[in-house]
């Protein structure tokens, strides 16, 4: 009988050693299991733009029309309503981010703004990314809507080759297709330009979609509004 106790112990202290070992195990595999990153959520569509009038202090609102493309840029309009006796539109551009809920506009002079997005809208934020501690409406809506007109400052190395230019912006690196204008042309080869490294210059323009010359898709196209200054020795870096 004795005998037979013992055997029935050594067999219980193997099987509660042999669970130890597995459980060591399993909290090893765990300890070396990867985390996955927080990646930054882009935007689902290829172009997304929203609207809305956000309060404003000294006219009847601010007519808000943003446009995210999905090359991470954007171009946003603000048409000041009711505005007398100076500009009442300005338009801007730069380079997006998203990160959670947070989208964070970044302007070519470097200046942030924030939005909030909530279901399909999107909310402004305060200068600090956070919310406005106000009754009136800072939202944003989807809409289908083209390009704003309205002229932007521009800076960056522009290329004329074979019948067609290009643009590389200084602010988000973007390489985009030049309509025509026979101003710049000139302005380029008075300027010395030729070969691929192009020639940095500054001018007024506007966004536009158009259909690509060989596939016909249509794509964001650089319309200039006036003839430009050429600089020719400068980098986007200066």
């Amino acid at each position: 009988m004795e005998k037979k106790k013992n055997s029935i112990r050594l067999a219980l202290m193997i099987a509660l050693l042999a669970g130890g070992v597995g459980l060591i195990g399993c909290n090893n595999r765990a300890e070396t299991l990867p985390l996955k990153p927080v990646q930054e959520q882009g935007m689902q569509a290829m172009q997304q733009s929203w609207r809305g009038i956000i309060p404003c202090a000294d006219c009847a609102g601010i007519e808000t029309s943003l446009f995210l493309a999905k090359d991470g840029t954007w171009v946003m309009n603000e048409y000041y309503q009711g505005a007398r006796g100076k500009t009442s539109a300005f338009a801007s551009y730069g380079r997006w981010a998203r990160t959670a809920d947070r989208l964070t506009l970044t302007d070519t002079r470097g200046k942030k703004s924030y939005f909030r997005v909530t279901g399909e809208q999107l909310e402004m934020l305060d200068s600090t990314g956070n919310r406005i501690d106000s009754a009136l409406n800072y939202t944003l809506a989807p809409v289908r809507a083209d390009l704003p007109l309205t002229p932007m400052p521009m800076r960056g190395k522009y290329r004329y080759m074979a019948d067609s230019a290009t643009f590389t912006d200084c602010v988000t690196g973007r390489v985009l297709p030049v309509n025509n204008n026979v101003q710049l042309e000139r302005g380029y080869a008075a300027a010395g330009g030729q070969g691929m490294e192009g020639v940095m210059v500054e001018f007024n323009a506007h966004y536009r979609m158009e259909p690509n010359m060989d596939t016909g898709v249509p794509e964001k196209t650089v319309v200039p509004d006036g003839h430009g200054t050429f600089r020719p020795g400068e980098h986007c870096a200066e």
